[in-house]
């Protein structure tokens, strides 16, 4: 099971001072938080991708490799980067460079995006956002997976004996999860190609990404990946905690009530009781945390969102030594109790490479640490 955090990067003013971060500072602020992540014992640090204030993270990749040089083991990854409108050969190469510098450390989360126009400013439709998404991830899969590639679709110029560069690291991909929040197409493509469905569920009940998940599960077995149970899933949510719920509420809710996605909308505690956002102490974000496994079945990666809304950055640093010290250990011991050993683990550079040549029929070259 893996944990990390995952930032939307947005420059938000803090509703309780008036001070509204820089968008150099609000960048700098992102990568301490990388760090501190790995520094507390996280697995993962993702950056969302947007081009639109109030956002910064308009190239994740140059964002992760500057953390890739600034850190040792934490998994780089995106939440999400825009399979509609960037191009598929430019992710195959960027992710390829950005693998090979991180030794590894390097998935990706694919998605539509929620900004309707970017589309335009990319010069896609978005009446096609569906079609955009299959048929350039389907490029995508080839690109790094074939050395020379011939290639026409719909919405880019053929490709002709064309090679992506650098290579994937060791022959291996990036591992790819597909992001949703609403659609049940993607689940079905991320199911086709046996990749992982990250059901970034910040916003709505839990019945509907039970329902997505469930599809996404029943479609894996469809196509020949393993049982349902074996599927890679992944979650994502909000916490803010304090040592007792009722600082915790007093001190986030007018960050809360004046957020660019959750703000001006149902209340805090309605948002607390139909969602996985959990705003209270250390024992009731690991109580309500705990749930997830019970509505979603056994999954491979919860991914935390702390830095929304203007939270200044120290008060993010101490949520994080507050998920690293008290939460996540937790978290680990009650999630690995009672799992199947038929589950698989959340799945790795190393892991992937095992698989890769325990196939090849050459598993005695394979360290055995690889295999977990």
């Amino acid at each position: 099971m893996q944990f990390g955090v995952f930032t939307v990067g947005d420059v938000t003013t803090d509703p309780t001072t008036g001070t509204t971060p820089t968008e150099h500072e609000r960048i700098k602020a992102m990568v301490a938080i990388a760090r501190k992540a790995e520094e507390v014992g996280l697995d993962v640090f993702a950056t969302g991708e947007h081009h639109n204030p109030p956002f910064v993270p308009s190239s994740p990749t140059t964002l992760l490799g500057h953390i890739a040089a600034r850190t040792e083991r934490i998994i780089l990854s995106t939440a999400t980067t825009l399979i509609t409108t960037n191009d598929p050969v430019k992710i195959a190469e960027d992710f390829a460079m950005l693998q090979h510098l991180a030794d590894g450390r390097v998935d990706l989360m694919l998605g539509r995006g929620n900004t309707g126009p970017v589309y335009p400013w990319f010069g896609q439709d978005i009446r096609q956002g569906l079609p955009l998404a299959i048929e350039n991830y389907a490029l995508l899969h080839r690109l790094w997976r074939e050395d020379v590639v011939d290639w026409q679709g719909r919405f880019r110029t053929p490709l002709q004996g064309f090679t992506s560069t650098p290579r994937p690291l060791d022959g291996v991909p990036p591992f790819v999860w597909h992001g949703s929040i609403r659609s049940p197409e993607i689940a079905e493509q991320a199911a086709y190609y046996g990749d992982g469905f990250f059901a970034n569920n910040i916003f709505w009940p839990k019945e509907h990404f039970m329902r997505l998940i469930g599809l996404y599960r029943e479609r894996y077995a469809h196509y020949g990946h393993g049982t349902p149970e074996q599927a890679i899933v992944g979650l994502g949510g909000q916490v803010f905690m304090r040592r007792n719920s009722q600082d915790a509420v007093r001190e986030f809710r007018p960050y809360f009530d004046n957020a660019p996605v959750y703000g001006h909308g149902p209340s805090l505690e309605e948002f607390t009781a139909e969602t996985p956002l959990t705003v209270g102490s250390p024992q009731e974000v690991i109580d309500k945390t705990l749930t997830f496994r019970e509505s979603f079945g056994d999954y491979q990666r919860q991914l935390f969102l702390m830095d929304h809304a203007g939270l200044p950055l120290k008060t993010v640093l101490e949520q994080l030594d507050i998920l690293g010290e008290e939460v996540v250990p937790v978290l680990r011991r009650e999630f690995a109790s009672g799992r199947p050993a038929e589950v698989p683990a959340a799945p790795t550079h190393a892991s992937l490479l095992a698989r890769r040549d325990a196939e090849a029929g050459d598993p005695a070259s394979v360290p055995a640490t690889a295999l977990t």
